[in-house]
């Protein structure tokens, strides 16, 4: 069968749209970089994209939501290195470290961008179109740290009708911890305060604790001969 074409002028038009995304994407990414996200006025970031002011709003709505595209795209790429990255460790704590590793890197590069990214991505209008995939790169870097625990936990013979259940808790605190470790600096507090290390301390107690639930709930092969 043969595939359907798109006319000129569908295709004119929609070369037309990605270009100007990319160009305010490009804009948006330059100068939250050189003056901070509170410096910056969605005036600037259309003027630098030379496109009018209300074109810029068909493709987001906020200041943060173009924050949101902007960090999304660090974020999805922090992802792709760790994934890549982790596979090359054997030890959970190491592991699960190695997975969240280049967010934090990407974050250090600005803490004032990363804790706007933070603000917006958590507590930002629930109907953004850049939220919500923000929250869908949350949820991955969760399934990503829940799925390598859980091979683990099979490779020690933890075999437990909770082992899904546990192994999504420990994803959600990590990236509860990270959160947090992301957010510091705008507090202040703690000067000299290394990240990685702090995290590594904390990841190695939420490990721990994962295969500590998973030893009192695995089911042992007595119980199943029993069923």
């Amino acid at each position: 069968m043969p595939v359907p074409q798109e006319s000129p002028q569908v295709g004119r038009r929609v070369r037309g749209m990605r270009d100007k995304q990319g160009r305010i994407f490009d804009a948006a990414a330059a100068l939250f970089a050189e003056n901070g996200f509170a410096r910056v006025t969605t005036q600037q970031i259309s003027d630098r994209a030379d496109i009018a002011a209300g074109t810029l709003f068909r493709y987001a709505a906020s200041k943060g939501e173009l924050l949101l595209m902007v960090y999304n795209a660090d974020f999805r790429s922090a992802l792709d290195f760790a994934e890549h990255r982790a596979r090359a460790y054997d030890d959970p704590v190491e592991t699960v470290l190695e997975l969240i590793r280049p967010t934090v890197r990407s974050a250090a590069r600005s803490a004032e961008n990363t804790v706007a990214y933070q603000r917006e991505l958590l507590f930002g209008p629930p109907d953004e179109k850049y939220r919500a995939e923000g929250l869908a790169l949350v949820a991955r870097l969760e399934a990503m740290i829940a799925d390598r625990l859980a091979v683990d936990a099979r490779a020690r013979g933890l075999e437990s009708p909770r082992l899904e259940e546990l192994s999504r808790l420990a994803g959600r605190s990590v990236f509860a911890v990270l959160h947090l470790a992301l957010a510091r600096p705008a507090t202040g507090a703690h000067p000299g305060y290394d990240p990685l290390t702090d995290l590594r301390a904390q990841i190695a107690q939420i490990v721990a604790g994962f295969f500590a639930a998973l030893h009192t709930s695995v089911t042992k092969p007595e119980d199943r001969r029993g069923n």
